[in-house]
């Protein structure tokens, strides 16, 4: 078997992830591959420049969407583009995490709370059952679920840290921080290496995970396409 270089890895990271460490929660068409929709909203394909991976993905997607997060704007023009956001890709290969006294991990009954939080604090996409995927841990005050964060994508050799928020009272404490080299020693453990996606526009979440020891790899986007119809004109633009 070819093991695919670093670059492609991170290049492609939800069709890297996909197709190895995750490959037993993907849903896959060929060229195309998805997380099962109530883990993950991302999908992935091996080759975007492919209109056989891309009609590999309408398979896939039955005629729906798909989210994919890619290094470039390459798009079918069989597809629409619904929404773009522009994403940093930050990566830490020599970073050591640190446990914290007072996180704790977080389990499927922690769920409601989980759910609650993330739509308060809105840190990305988080379903019912995105915690599957990977190890997160939180902070509670008073009994109250008030910051976490945990593990997404599983590429070979790396860890994505994702799902990083705190409750609005208690933000500027320093307790995202602490959660993030918490979840970065379990990593580190395994002998992995933590990377992270964060808005190009979170200008404040930057500043902290580059204080943390983070640094920029490159841009990369999240990309809501959909098939078009088969009467619909092709756009020369997304």
């Amino acid at each position: 078997m070819t093991v695919p270089e670093e670059g492609a890895v991170l290049d492609n990271p939800a069709w890297s992830a996909l197709v190895g460490p995750h490959k037993n929660v993907a849903q896959r068409v060929g060229a195309a591959a998805r997380y099962h929709p109530a883990l993950s909203i991302f999908a992935g394909l091996e080759d975007d420049s492919s209109e056989g991976a891309w009609a590999d993905a309408a398979q896939l997607s039955g005629g729906r969407g798909l989210t994919l997060i890619v290094p470039r704007s390459h798009v079918s023009p069989r597809w629409s583009v619904r929404l773009t956001v522009p994403c940093l890709q930050m990566v830490a290969p020599d970073m050591e995490g640190a446990p914290d006294d007072e996180a704790v991990p977080l389990s499927a009954r922690d769920v409601p709370e989980m759910l609650d939080l993330v739509e308060r604090t809105k840190p990305g996409p988080f379903l019912a059952r995105t915690i599957e995927l990977g190890r997160y841990l939180g902070v509670r005050r008073d009994g109250r679920l008030v910051a976490m964060a945990g593990e997404r994508l599983h590429m070979p050799g790396w860890t994505e840290v994702s799902a990083v928020c705190t409750d609005g009272s208690l933000r500027g404490s320093g307790l995202a921080s602490r959660l993030v080299r918490a979840v970065v020693e379990g990593i580190r453990a395994r002998g992995e290496r933590p990377l992270l996606h964060v808005a190009a526009d979170n200008v404040v979440a930057i500043r902290v995970y580059r204080a943390l020891g983070f640094v920029d790899r490159r841009a990369i986007d999240v990309v809501a396409v959909r098939p078009r119809r088969p009467d619909a004109a092709p756009m020369t633009s997304p």
